[in-house]
C-alpha cells in the first residue's frame, strides 16, 4: 500500500498531523494551488501571495529533505489530485483535517480514497471543547481561558494564576498619550519565489481585494520564528498598556503581527504562548503585557476555533437584529469622510492587516450600529484580511463583532458612539465630523447610528442586563432629538453608494 500526503495551504508545518503520521517514510506529497477556489470571494492580493509563496517555499524545503513532491497549479483540486494518485499508484491519501467546514465538504466530494488525520494545529480538539461546553450553562471565554491556562500550565503558580489574578485587562486600556515610541515591525524583502508569486497574482484576471504595490510578510517558518522572536524581545514588554490604542501613521504599534503565520501553520500556538511565558520568567517582563497577549492566543483564538465547530449549522445565517443594509462602497476603496474608517480601511487595503480593536470597535462596531447585513460583513472580513479563514471569521464577526448570534459569544453588543473612538485614538482630530455632535451637519455618523441602533432595538436590548444603564439614557432623550437622529441615519443609507456583490 502506497500512502500519499496532500498538504493544504494553511498546514505548512513539518509537524502537521498527516506528514508526521507517515513517520520516517518519505511518502509522496502533493500541493495544489486551485484557481477555482480563490474565486469564491475577492481575496486580498496580499493573502494570495502569502499563502501561495509559503506553499512553494515549504514544498522546496521538503524536496531538499528528499521527499517526492508534486506541485500543481490548476483550476480545481480534484483533477490534479486524481492524476497524481493514478501516476504514483497511491492507494490512500492522507490529509490533515481542515479547520474550515466548507473545505471539508470539498474534500468529501473528491473521488479518491482520502483519510482525514485529526488536526494538531490547535490546543483543543473538537471533542475536548464539546466536553467543556456541554456541562456549562454559560460559554463565556474567560472560563475557557482559565481552564486552558491550567491544562497547559501557562502562567501558573501551582493551582493559582501568576500574580494572583487571571485577567489584567484593566491595565491594558490606556488611550494614546503624546508621541509613542513604537518599535518598527519586522518585514522582509521578497525573494525570487515570492516575486514570481507577486507577478502571478498581479496577472490574475479574477476579482481580488486590496493592493500589491509592495509585499513584506514572511513566507517561511524561519522568517515566522524571527517575527516571533522580534515580538517577544522587542515589543512584548510594552504590548499591554496600549494594545487597544489607535494612532494615525502607527500601523502596527506593539502588536505581534503573527496571526497570519499561526493560521497557515508556520507557527504553532503552544510554542508562541511558551515563548511569551519564557520571556516573562527570564526577562521579568510586565505581567499585564504577557498575560494580555497569551489571552489572545490561548483564550480568544482557541475559543473561536472550538466554538466554530460546536455551534449548529445555522450559525452563519444568524441575524439577531434582522439587519439587512448592504455594505457601502467605501469598504472596498477607503474613500469616506469618516477619518477613522478611512485610516483603517486604507491600511487594510495596503497590507491586509489592522489590529483587533480596529476590527472590533471601528469596522464591526460601525457595521453593527449602521445595520449592515451580518452575512455581508462576515464575507467582507473574510475577503479583506490576510489572516482570515472561515473558522475564525464566523464566530468573531457573526458573534463577537455583530452580536448576530444573540449572545452566544458575548454578553452584550460591542456597540459604541464616537466617544470611544475619540478616547482611544487620534482619528477624530483629522475628521470633518464632530465626535461630540449627535445631530446637525457635523454630527458624527457613529453618534447618530449608535442612538438609532439603541432606539430600533429597544425590546431586544432592554433584555440584555448589561445594557440597562445606557437604555435609561436613551429613555431620557427628547422625541425631537430622536426624530433628527432617525432622519440622519435614514438619509445616510439613502445617500451612500452601496457595493454590489457579484
Amino acid at each position: 500500500m502506497t500512502i500519499g500526503v496532500w498538504i493544504l495551504g494553511n498546514q505548512l508545518n513539518h509537524g502537521q498531523a498527516a506528514l508526521a503520521s507517515v513517520g520516517s517514510q518519505k511518502a509522496p506529497i502533493i500541493f495544489i494551488e486551485s484557481l477555482q477556489h480563490v474565486k469564491v470571494r475577492e481575496y486580498h492580493k496580499q493573502k494570495l501571495v502569502l499563502v501561495w509563496s509559503a506553499m512553494r517555499h515549504f514544498a522546496l524545503e521538503l524536496r531538499q529533505q528528499g521527499y517526492d513532491v508534486t506541485y500543481k497549479i490548476a483550476d480545481d483540486f480534484a483533477e490534479p489530485l486524481t492524476e497524481w494518485v493514478l501516476e504514483n499508484k497511491i492507494s490512500e491519501v492522507w490529509v490533515m483535517a481542515p479547520a474550515d467546514k466548507p473545505f471539508l465538504d470539498i474534500i468529501k466530494n473528491i473521488q479518491c480514497h482520502i483519510t482525514l488525520i485529526p488536526n494538531n494545529h490547535y490546543l483543543w480538539t473538537h471533542e475536548q471543547f464539546a466536553q467543556w461546553a456541554s456541562c456549562r450553562k454559560n460559554l463565556l471565554m474567560e472560563y475557557f481561558y482559565r481552564e486552558g491556562r491550567q491544562r497547559f500550565d501557562i502562567l501558573m503558580n501551582g493551582d493559582k494564576p501568576a500574580g494572583g489574578t487571571w485577567n489584567y485587562d484593566k491595565d491594558n486600556r490606556q488611550p494614546p498619550k503624546g508621541k509613542l515610541n513604537t518599535p518598527p515591525a519586522l518585514w522582509f524583502e521578497p525573494d525570487e519565489i515570492t516575486q514570481e508569486v507577486i507577478n502571478f497574482v498581479n496577472s490574475l484576471t479574477i476579482p481580488t481585494y486590496g493592493k500589491l504595490k509592495e509585499f513584506h510578510w514572511g513566507v517561511t517558518r524561519t522568517q515566522a520564528l524571527e517575527v516571533l522572536d522580534w515580538f517577544v524581545n522587542v515589543r512584548l514588554a510594552n504590548f499591554g498598556p496600549y494594545q487597544d490604542a489607535m494612532v494615525v501613521g502607527e500601523e502596527t504599534m506593539w502588536h505581534a503581527m503573527i496571526s497570519p503565520y499561526i493560521n497557515i501553520g508556520l507557527l504553532h500556538p503552544l510554542e508562541v504562548v511558551q515563548a511569551a511565558e519564557k520571556a516573562y520568567i527570564e526577562n521579568k517582563l510586565p505581567l499585564n503585557s504577557v498575560e494580555g497577549f497569551i489571552r489572545q492566543v490561548m483564550g480568544w483564538r482557541e475559543y473561536m476555533y472550538g466554538l466554530y465547530h460546536y455551534v449548529g449549522a445555522d450559525y452563519p445565517e444568524k441575524n439577531y437584529f434582522n439587519h439587512t443594509e448592504a455594505l457601502p462602497e467605501f469598504f472596498w476603496t477607503g474613500d469616506t469622510k469618516m477619518n477613522c474608517l478611512h485610516q483603517v480601511i486604507s491600511q487594510l487595503l495596503r497590507i491586509g492587516y489592522v489590529h483587533h480593536i480596529q476590527r472590533l470597535m471601528i469596522l464591526s462596531n460601525f457595521s453593527l450600529i449602521a445595520g449592515f447585513s451580518p452575512q455581508q460583513v462576515e464575507s467582507w472580513f473574510h475577503t479583506a484580511f490576510i489572516d482570515a479563514y472561515d473558522w475564525v471569521m464566523q464566530t468573531n464577526v457573526i458573534g463577537m463583532g455583530l452580536f448576530a448570534d444573540g449572545g452566544i459569544v458575548g454578553s452584550k453588543p460591542y456597540a459604541s458612539s464616537a466617544n470611544y473612538v475619540n478616547k482611544m485614538s487620534n482619528y477624530c482630530k483629522g475628521c470633518e465630523y464632530d465626535p461630540k455632535a449627535r445631530t446637525g451637519e457635523k454630527a458624527c455618523p457613529f453618534n447618530y447610528f449608535y442612538w438609532d441602533f439603541l432606539d430600533r432595538n429597544r425590546d431586544k436590548l432592554t433584555n440584555q442586563g448589561r445594557m440597562s444603564f445606557i437604555m435609561k439614557n436613551l429613555d431620557g432623550m427628547s422625541e425631537e432629538e430622536l426624530k433628527a437622529i432617525r432622519k440622519l441615519a435614514r438619509d445616510w443609507h439613502k445617500d451612500t453608494k452601496k457595493y454590489i456583490l457579484n
